[in-house]
């Protein structure tokens, strides 16, 4: 699947369909990529070495969970019980958050809460991180899901 990703401001999220699921392409703010290491001691698998539940690929292993520190692709579906999250981008003191939330996702399920790079905090619900699809860019502004140099996705 192939989006065009030109003209996304900071902060905005799309949506698309890949395979029958929500892919969320999140143009991440220069505040909220500074914001990410910040509670990582608070993070189950802040690098996303685990992968008992599944397998993150090479190029997400790290803090940010992407390619470019802007950019996040994530499929949006808890890995619990397979709800949707919803997007919580506001830091700050929210219902069903804690008072030093930094932004990111609730899951209204069972209260599994994500970070802005989709990593799951500590003592929730949720085995694991939200799942990052296999993707690439063609130029500056397409994105491709479901395929990286590797090739097509098996997932």
């Amino acid at each position: 699947m192939e989006v065009d990703i030109a003209g996304m401001a900071p902060g905005e999220q799309r949506t698309v369909e890949w395979r029958g699921k929500p892919v969320w392409i999140i143009k991440r703010t220069p505040e909220q990529v500074a914001a990410l290491p910040k509670h990582d001691s608070e993070l189950a698998d802040p690098q996303s070495k685990r992968t008992q539940f599944s397998t993150t690929p090479e190029y997400a292993m790290n803090e940010w969970r992407s390619r470019h520190k802007d950019i996040l692709v994530l499929v949006g579906i808890c890995p619990h019980l397979g709800c949707s999250p919803s997007s919580r981008f506001q830091a700050g003191p929210q219902p069903s958050l804690p008072d030093d939330w930094q932004g990111g996702f609730l899951c209204p399920c069972h209260g599994s809460t994500f970070d802005l790079a989709g990593r799951v905090y500590k003592n929730k619900p949720s085995p694991d991180n939200l799942q990052v699809p296999p993707y690439m860019f063609e130029g500056d502004t397409k994105l491709v899901i479901g395929k990286d140099e590797k090739g097509e996705a098996k997932a």
